[in-house]
Order: C-alpha cells, then sequence, then structure tokens
C-alpha cells in the first residue's frame, strides 16, 4: 500500500479564515471591493512597518508586471534581473516588451551577486544602455545582500523591485523584506508561507501610487459617469473573498514561521554528522530567514550518497522533494538573453535540494522524512 503523501509545501489554512470568508458571502462583497480588501491592506501594512502603502493583486507576477508600468518600463528597454528564481519574477520583463539581463548568484545568500551586478551596469553603460529597474530576489526566504545592492542601485540611480515572493516575514537589520525596493511583491499563492488561495501584494511608498497602481489594475477606468479609458489597464485586484482567506492568515503567521524555522534546525540536526550536504541557513547575525523552503546542497565530492539517490530513495517514500531553481538564463525561452556571472546559479541548480517545508508537517511527517535520510 502506497504511504500517504508528504508535500513540499502544502497549503495550511487556519480556522481564522472562516469569520472573515463568511464576512464576505453574507455581505454578498465577493469581488474586488468590500472590507476584506481594506482590513488586510491595513494588516499587511502594519506587519512590514515603516511608511509603506500595500495594493493588492491577484498574483505575486501581476504585482512585478505594474511595478514595472510604474517604473515606466516599455518596449526595447533593458530590466537586470537575478537569474537564479521561478519564471514569474522574469517574465513580466516581456510583457512590457524590455528585455531581461540576467545576473549570477553569490554563494552566502544565493541570490544576486553585488559584484555581478555592477559589472553588467558598467557593461550596459558603456554601450549607452542605461537599465531601466533591477529585479532583486530572495530565493526560497533567504533574504539577499541589501546593503551592497542599495548602495548600487543608489549610485547608478537605478531603481530596485524586490521580489520578495517568498520570503514574506523575513527581515534584514530589523526591516521587513518587502520594504526595501523602490516598489516590492510579496506572494500569497498554495504554497507560500501564508495564502490567500492565491494572489499577491504591491508594495509602494506614497497613496499617490497606491492610487495608481489601483487604476491600472481594475481596467484604467477613468473617474466618469460611463466606462471610459485613456490607458490599456488590466484585471489585476485580489477579490473580497481572497483577501478575507489571506485576513485569517495573518493571525497566525508569525506560529506558521517559527515552525518553519523549526523545521529548519531539524534538518541541521539531521544532517549534521553526514559529511558533504549542508543545510542552507543564515551566516549572518543581521538576518532573519523564514525558511520558506528548506535546502541542502551537496558537496559530491566527500557526500556519502549523491542527490540523486536522495531523490530517489524519497520518491519510493511519497516524500515530495524539488530541485532547486533551474537558472533563468539557462530556460529555453530566454536562450540569447544576456547574462553576467561565473556560474553559482548553474552549481546551485545541479548540486542542491529543497525539501519538505511546510508549517502542517507533522511529528510523524518529520519521523519518515528523517528515518528515510538514515536508512539510504
Amino acid at each position: 500500500m502506497k504511504k500517504r503523501k508528504i508535500f513540499l509545501s502544502a497549503t495550511h489554512v487556519s480556522p481564522s479564515v472562516n469569520k472573515y470568508v463568511s464576512r464576505a458571502l453574507s455581505s454578498n462583497e465577493l469581488s474586488y471591493y468590500g472590507e476584506n480588501i481594506e482590513d488586510f491592506e491595513r494588516a499587511l501594512k502594519s506587519y512590514l512597518g515603516g511608511n509603506k502603502e500595500v495594493v493588492l493583486l491577484n498574483s505575486g507576477t501581476s504585482a512585478i508586471h505594474l511595478a514595472l508600468i510604474q517604473l515606466g518600463v516599455s518596449h526595447g528597454d533593458e530590466v537586470i534581473c537575478q537569474t537564479n528564481t521561478f519564471c514569474a519574477t522574469a517574465n513580466p520583463i516581456k510583457y512590457v516588451g524590455a528585455e531581461p539581463i540576467f545576473v549570477d548568484s553569490e554563494p552566502q545568500t544565493w541570490n544576486i551577486c553585488p559584484k555581478h551586478l555592477e559589472t553588467a551596469i558598467k557593461n550596459r553603460l558603456e554601450k549607452g544602455r542605461k537599465p531601466k529597474a533591477i529585479i532583486i530576489v530572495h530565493a526560497y526566504g533567504m533574504p539577499a545582500m541589501i546593503d551592497e545592492l542599495l548602495m548600487i542601485s543608489n549610485k547608478y540611480n537605478i531603481p530596485i523591485i524586490e521580489d520578495a515572493a517568498e520570503a514574506l516575514g523575513s527581515s534584514h537589520r530589523g526591516q521587513k523584506c518587502g520594504t526595501f525596493g523602490d516598489y516590492s511583491i510579496i506572494s500569497f499563492n498554495g504554497n507560500k508561507v501564508i495564502t490567500s488561495s492565491g494572489g499577491g501584494a504591491l508594495i509602494c511608498n506614497s497613496t499617490e501610487e497606491k492610487e495608481n497602481i489601483i487604476y491600472y489594475a481594475t481596467q484604467a477606468r477613468e473617474a466618469k459617469k460611463f466606462y471610459y479609458h485613456n490607458n490599456i489597464g488590466y484585471n489585476y485586484r485580489m477579490s473580497n473573498l481572497n483577501a478575507g482567506v489571506g485576513l485569517g492568515q495573518m493571525e497566525v503567521l508569525n506560529d506558521y514561521i517559527k515552525k518553519r524555522r523549526e523545521i529548519n534546525l531539524f534538518y541541521r540536526s539531521v544532517f549534521k554528522d553526514i559529511e558533504g550536504v549542508n543545510v542552507f541557513t543564515e551566516n549572518r547575525d543581521y538576518v532573519f530567514s523564514n525558511f520558506w523552503l528548506n535546502c541542502i546542497f551537496f558537496d559530491e565530492k566527500t557526500a556519502p550518497f549523491t542527490k540523486e539517490e536522495l531523490l530517489k530513495k524519497f520518491e519510493e517514500e511519497n516524500i515530495e522533494t524539488k530541485l532547486l531553481w533551474k537558472p533563468m538564463h539557462k530556460q529555453p525561452i530566454y536562450k540569447g538573453s544576456m547574462y553576467f556571472g561565473y556560474g553559482e546559479s548553474e552549481k546551485l541548480f545541479s548540486s542542491g535540494l529543497c525539501l519538505p517545508s511546510g508549517s502542517i508537517l507533522s511529528e510523524e511527517d518529520l519521523f519518515r522524512i528523517k528515518r528515510t535520510i538514515e536508512t539510504i
């Protein structure tokens, strides 16, 4: 008999969502207006801290798209983008007709390398091409090298779009990820730390920006008594029903992050005596990761088993794992795109593995995972 599946990062919906979903249903406010939207935006703004504004949208992808529009990125422009990421980070660059320039990771945080970033900027400036934006990512919830990246952004006057899709609750020097960019995005997809069933948020710096983002997210409808449009708009706003799910999840966010961090400690304990298998964790005392996904990295010269052998063993036990992100510059759709780096992201892809990390994991699940690793 096949064993019950242990998922990589299963949706974990708390009972606290029921009252807000019921409120949306009883009020008949199911579309893109209602109390849940207002309250969720207010709760997220309070949680993030700082003088920020929040717009709820239907995905993190649409948030990046609207951020690019807000920055005036258009056909023929160039946007620098971290290569070690999911395709949803890069694809919106193509939506607006711009070209991505991919930049490699550094080995400490697995995020965009400041040295390679500056090399890319200098190269484009020498060619008379100034990038319109830099998209940084906090991969797997680990904060990027924020100090260095902000310094480069300020030095060359290039705005940052901060993709914090995976990093809600992570922080750098006590400041929450999702508050460092000129525009920042968060995802509430079903596999994230908390979910709204599907959705995202765009974080901006003023009420004027917020109003403009909402304008574009609701079909760019002008304030007239009839439908009138001066610009191309989009159907990107989060529904009040989905916002109810997300609002309820805000009540358990810290608990869910605590559980994921405990799971990181669990993996560190399991692998501590296994040479050549390293658990990805914080290496700076001013960084706090939500450990959205817990990852390991193999040194195949010293590890007693290979990544492939561990993968096979997990598959036999019906335990879901995933390879790390295949770099964007190695994806067929981006063949020929510019890339600056020395192959760190490719090394991560070939030697890394994501392990079950969801806050819904039980003690029984963790025991099965531990036993599987110990019996390989």
